[in-house]
């Protein structure tokens, strides 16, 4: 690129830290997310669980 390409293109400006009230948010919102998949997971997990033993009972 020349230097005139540079020039109009808009620049990246930097991200402010967050002060302690935004970064709890912040935290807040990631682990209820996380808790949401770690749920499902093992939601998921108890069912096929029940499922291969309900096959298990029937095969034996």
């Amino acid at each position: 690129m020349r230097f005139y390409e540079f020039a109009h293109t808009p620049s990246i400006k930097p991200v402010k830290p967050m002060n302690p009230q935004q970064y709890r948010l912040y935290s807040l919102k990631r682990n209820k997310e996380n808790a949401k998949q770690a749920y499902k997971a093992e939601k998921d997990r108890q069912t096929v669980a029940k499922a291969q033993q309900q096959i298990f009972k029937a095969t034996h």
